[in-house]
C-alpha cells in the first residue's frame, strides 16, 4: 500500500464529528449538505458585442505615420 494512499483520522472542520478520509476537510455528509445547498442552475451567458467606450483612444504609437 502506498503511504500517500492511507486514511487519515481528523475530526470534520465543519461539524467536528470523527472523520476519515485520505484528504484533510469536510466530512462526507458536510460535502454533501454543502453540494446540495450551493449548487444552483446553470443558466446562459448573455455577453453582447464589445464596443469601447468613447474615452478609450488608440495608442499613439499605433497611429504614428
Amino acid at each position: 500500500m502506498d503511504p500517500r494512499d492511507a486514511l487519515l483520522e481528523f475530526p470534520c472542520p465543519r461539524c467536528g464529528t470523527g472523520s476519515r478520509d485520505r484528504f484533510y476537510g469536510p466530512c462526507q455528509t458536510c460535502r454533501d449538505q454543502l453540494v446540495a445547498t450551493s449548487a444552483g442552475q446553470a443558466r446562459p451567458a448573455d455577453v453582447g458585442r464589445f464596443e469601447p467606450a468613447m474615452h478609450v483612444v488608440p495608442n499613439q504609437v499605433a497611429t504614428k505615420e
